[in-house]
């Protein structure tokens, strides 16, 4: 078991069987469903896990309890991944208080059957005396559910965030923390940089020696570099400075292009470019990439008079996340009836403060010399 403090300790689970989480994210690492406990004069339950790991969570459950009876589940976030087995708890001990947001008791019956009389909401600010440990309530809502709360523990310093500074993968995954915590957040939350804007205000008020997410590691040396990556995530400002080309090619020209363009750009000096095929790689990696860069540069097949498949498909993840305050660059392919740049265009023109290089380029099936030129004019505005 991974210890939090001497009272709170962590009776997650971490799943390296699953493929897809949330049916869509690639998680090569399994994923971690992150719960505690905080044993006290009365002692809380925080959280639950998703139902692929009950059973473990519940053994975890009891063999840390030692016979002991809780009094309080305490509801962070009801999504199914974490709310997956608050029927068991209330089965096994029916006498139990389930503590969550007011608008987590409005939708709790979807998720399961409980006595609603042994819910009990609580609002901003307000708190939960345990003994010497006393929890505060910070409202969260749209991080990234409306119902969402986070807690904060006076006595032990520890942060209980929700989804929050989560990540993909299991507990014990042998990986730094940022790689996979950006795709997850522009992935997940990325949509409500408002809200995490505003919890982050909240959270700073708090003096926090440990951040105990739902998913991912338990932080502690890292928190001020992760609450600055968590800042300049939310107020969508680019994390590094360089190009990142996306690209969507048919036959392979395109994709020539793009590669002798990245070529262009670093020979000129871009402090950082990163490239990545539409059609073959994450897109969750792929969208993470074009937050985390200053520049996006879309290269992409016309087809069908518009653009082909996966550049629409990238375009409309990103405008779902709602990207912004970014430069964006076009290039299209078109043997004979060139539609990608006005297709790309009209749909980033949807998204709020996107600037667009003045050049852009045409090419016509091959890469000829005088597109490589027009590539170089382009890489000279943008890198």
């Amino acid at each position: 078991m991974v210890k939090i403090t001497d009272d709170i300790k962590y009776i997650g689970v971490s799943d390296r069987t699953l493929d897809l989480f949330e049916s869509q994210y690639i998680v090569p690492n399994g994923m971690a469903y992150n719960s505690y406990i905080i044993f006290d004069e009365k002692i809380a339950i925080m959280d639950t896990a998703d139902k692929r790991v009950g059973d473990k969570w519940l053994e975890n459950l009891k063999d840390e309890l030692g016979g002991k009876t809780p009094d309080y589940l305490v509801l962070h976030h009801i999504e199914p991944d974490h709310s997956g087995s608050i029927a068991a708890v209330t089965e096994l001990y029916p006498d139990i208080t389930i503590v969550c947001s007011a608008k987590a008791k409005q939708m709790l019956p979807q998720f399961c059957d409980v006595d609603m009389d042994k819910v009990v909401a609580v609002a901003e600010g307000e708190k939960l005396e345990l003994g010497a440990h006393t929890l505060t309530f910070i409202m969260a809502p749209m991080v990234h559910w409306p119902e969402v709360m986070m807690s904060y523990d006076e006595k032990d310093r520890v942060f209980f965030s929700a989804d929050a500074f989560g990540k993909f993968g299991a507990i014990d995954a042998d990986e730094g923390w940022s790689c996979e915590a950006r795709r997850y957040y522009f992935n997940i939350v990325g949509k409500y940089g408002a809200q995490v804007q505003a919890v982050l205000k909240k959270a700073t008020a708090f003096d926090i020696d440990v951040i105990c997410p739902l998913h991912g590691p338990i932080l502690t040396d890292t928190i001020p570099e992760v609450l600055d990556l968590y800042n300049t995530w939310s107020a969508y400002e680019p994390e590094n400075e360089g190009v990142f080309i996306a690209y969507a090619s048919i036959h392979g020209n395109t994709a020539g292009a793009a590669e002798k363009m990245k070529e262009i750009l670093e020979a000129k000096g871009c402090p950082r470019v990163a490239i990545a095929d539409l059609s073959r790689d994450d897109i969750a990696e792929c969208v993470e990439d074009a937050f985390r860069h200053s520049t996006l540069l879309c290269m992409a097949s016309s087809y069908d008079a518009g653009v082909f498949a996966p550049m629409s498909d990238f375009i409309h993840h990103l405008k779902s996340k709602a990207f912004q305050n970014r430069r964006v660059a076009l290039v299209e392919n078109g043997s004979w009836a060139p539609s990608a740049i006005r297709t790309m265009k009209a749909e980033f023109e949807q998204m709020k403060n996107i600037t667009f290089a003045e050049k852009t380029v045409t090419i016509k099936t091959t890469v000829k010399d005088a597109d490589i030129a027009a590539l170089e004019e382009l890489a000279d505005e943008i890198k």
